[in-house]
């Protein structure tokens, strides 16, 4: 296939490559094959093997001085050619084993393809890593085993397209990712732009999706290869987002790269992504994702070790060397698990986990958090083991979408009897309290029965209820809140009343990290289902339903009195604070030419709309100025504010892997005396969303006339 490298000695991702083809080694094979036809036969066999000059091996034995147990330099790349341009399975099986052995003679060439199909070799040097020439960048010459030393192989490679970081990390389909060198490039343009990592502490991980471990093997073989001193990971490198945060901190490591798209479907035709997070634990900012995606198209070789550990030394905690390299695994279940009972207290809400009138249920969605769901929600407070959905992580997530909100946690929705549209039995038992997580576990949904809540809201509701609610901030205060730009203004209210100072930044995680390790704010969050606080550089899934149970704890301190609810919380919040109708409109695979016409047209008016529309004060497209560091953001989001602060956001989403997504944020606000009882959310909203779909000619840019979700 063009495009494919075909056989270079010591990179898992050709292996991966033939695994595809359902090749298996035989190394009797290239015996059989030459021994059968002879070598002049061999040497007419078509495809291109005429273009090469070849020159038999001289440390070959057998009948023709070629192959018998090892496979000489010039006539193993000569095989691999041809064999690769035949399309006989056999042929190929025995093309790995081929390399295989001239591995073991420390022979490194190999011939690939060029994008236009024509053949060519090129020569990679191959030599041990030694301690001091870590330290120098130096590689010394020839082969030499034991703990101290490693065969590190540089293979030559170009750059690929498109390989530019979006909103959290690199994300594309899987088999863009099994492109021989796509993963090696991007990841080898980590280290060169992060030199901090030679000689110091990495760790990795991933949420256990399609080519998780594949590609783990691959990144720690390169880690070892590119000087890391000590690599932290974990068994089957599995692991949520918010845990790896937590390990970068708790081990002083310099980084981390976690393999996850996140949300977004597992499995071999959906995505995988990968990112890079600093020794903070949070996402790298814009100026280092922009350099590494500067590297990639740059980038001539990347660097691996021809050592590869053994599959059960990364299936339990326990250390053991790479080369030089260690790599220590660790429970960070546990790990997390201890993290996150210095924060809440796990007496209180296991006395709310024992009262009768109360029961959860959780959905794990089939991604990372159930191992962590079961240890905490289970194991630790006393819930009912039958209250986890979904607990079992799987690569395709049981082929289902691990985003979690009302469209795609579907089997929470029906317990919780949360879609309108639905009767239900109405004898059937109603859990009071529902979450779910996503595929990496960093984002959450929350719910009570029958009663959904919002993401804005829930960050308000934490942001009010924290510091007489959770230990941690009881302790240490609120120093201040933020949000994304999109996110409601539901924690504003709490802001102004609770005398706290309000941060609105781009959408991202990884703008709150500044702020959080300025000590300028505790609690953040975004109206795309993410929560979370200064304990670790994420946003935090599990943190977020702890942080609710603690909330529900506090205002169920006594058993026999009836049980305060979510429900009851939020109609107690919105009295007190005023309330936040809002919704988010999707609109998911896009044409992205489509999608950047809307954009540049509601930017081109945005004068216009504030001449003639009544009542809007606010007429841009956001950016911002960091107040640490001083760097900005610009073209972050068209807003529409209107008088009563009421607003509407068009953004195009950073986290697809193909195509784009528009999405639509519609909020009214309705004053604390003005609540009551409320009004459904689609008929608060009407009004604005026919503005904004008018304004923004939505449907005449895309033929879109529905959204793909509503949240």
């Amino acid at each position: 296939q063009k495009g494919f490298l075909l056989a270079p000695p010591a990179t898992t991702s050709t292996r991966h490559a033939y695994q595809e083809h359902h090749c298996r080694t035989n190394h009797n094979y290239i015996e059989t094959l030459i021994d059968a036809k002879g070598p002049e036969t061999v040497l007419q066999m078509p495809s291109a093997l005429t273009r090469l000059s070849v020159k038999a091996g001289t440390s070959g034995r057998g009948r023709y001085g070629i192959v018998r147990g090892v496979v000489g330099i010039s006539i193993c790349a000569l095989i691999c050619t041809l064999l690769c341009n035949s399309r006989s399975r056999s042929e190929l099986r025995g093309v790995t084993r081929a390399w295989d052995a001239a591995r073991t003679r420390g022979f490194a060439r190999y011939v690939r393809k060029d994008w236009g199909g024509n053949v060519c070799g090129t020569r990679i040097k191959s030599a041990p890593f030694s301690a001091a020439a870590q330290k120098s960048g130096r590689r010394t010459e020839g082969l030499q085993g034991g703990s101290s030393m490693a065969t590190v192989v540089e293979v030559q490679t170009r750059p690929f397209e498109g390989q530019q970081p979006g909103t959290s990390g690199l994300r594309k389909k899987a088999s863009v990712f099994e492109q021989p060198n796509y993963l090696e490039n991007f990841v080898q343009s980590i280290f060169d732009t992060n030199p901090e990592l030679r000689g110091g502490t990495l760790v990795l991980g991933g949420d256990g999706r399609y080519l998780n471990k594949r590609a783990s093997m691959i990144i720690l073989r390169m880690a070892a290869a590119n000087g890391v001193k000590r690599l932290v990971t974990m068994p089957h490198f599995l692991a949520s987002t918010p845990a790896i945060s937590h390990l970068v901190r708790d081990t002083d490591a310099k980084g981390a790269i976690i393999l996850t798209a996140s949300h977004n479907p597992g499995g071999p035709t959906e995505d995988f992504g990968i990112k890079f997070n600093t020794e903070n634990g949070g996402p790298a900012p814009n100026s280092v994702t922009d350099t590494i995606y500067q590297r990639t198209q740059k980038i001539t070789r990347y660097l691996i070790s021809e050592e590869e550990p053994s599959k059960e030394s990364i299936e339990k905690p326990g250390t053991f060397k790479l080369g030089p390299m260690e790599v220590k695994v660790v429970d960070v279940v546990d790990s997390y698990s201890k993290l996150m009972q210095t924060i809440f207290d796990f007496d209180k809400i296991r006395q709310l986990m024992k009262r009768k009138d109360f029961s959860m249920i959780f959905d794990a969605m089939h991604g990372v958090a159930g191992p962590f769901a079961k240890r905490i929600f289970v194991d630790d407070l006393g819930a009912a083991s039958d209250s986890l959905l979904n607990a079992n992580p799987l690569p395709d997530f049981g082929k289902g979408h691990p985003d979690p909100n009302l469209k795609y946690a579907r089997k929470l929705v029906e317990r919780l009897q949360l879609d309108p549209e639905v009767t239900y039995d109405p004898s059937e038992e109603i859990p009071d309290f529902g979450a779910a997580a996503d595929g990496d576990a960093d984002r959450n949904m929350v719910a009570g029965a029958r009663f959904f809540v919002t993401p804005s809201d829930s960050l308000a509701v934490i942001a009010a209820n924290a510091q007489d609610a959770i230990p941690y901030f009881t302790k240490n205060g609120l120093s201040g809140v933020a949000r994304s730009m999109p996110t409601s203004g539901a924690v504003d209210a709490v802001a102004e009343k609770k005398n706290l100072t309000l941060y609105e930044v781009p959408t991202g995680w990884k703008f709150f990290g500044n702020l959080m390790d300025a000590s300028k704010i505790s609690i953040c969050g975004e109206e795309s289902f993410g929560t979370g606080s200064d304990h670790i550089r994420e946003k935090d899934g599990i943190w977020a339903v702890l942080a609710w149970l603690s909330i529900l704890a506090h205002k169920n301190p006594i058993e026999g009195k009836k049980l305060v609810g979510v429900k009851d919380i939020l109609m107690e919040h919105w009295n007190t604070y005023g309330r936040s109708y809002y919704s988010r409109y999707d609109y998911e695979g896009v044409d992205s030419d489509k999608a950047d016409a809307m954009m540049d047209h509601l930017r081109s008016n945005l004068g216009k709309f504030k001449r003639e529309v009544a009542g809007l004060k606010v007429a841009d497209d956001f950016s911002y100025k960091d107040p640490v560091d001083g760097s900005e953001a610009t073209g972050q989001g068209i807003r529409l504010v209107f008088d009563d602060n009421s607003r509407l956001i068009f953004r195009l989403s950073g986290t697809g892997s193909e195509g784009a997504t528009i999405r639509m944020y519609i909020e009214a606000v309705c004053p604390a005396e003005e609540v009551g009882a409320g009004k459904p959310v689609a008929e608060a909203l009407k009004p604005l969303i026919d503005t904004g779909l008018k304004l923004s000619k939505l449907e005449e840019f895309t033929g879109r006339t529905e959204p793909t979700v509503i949240t």
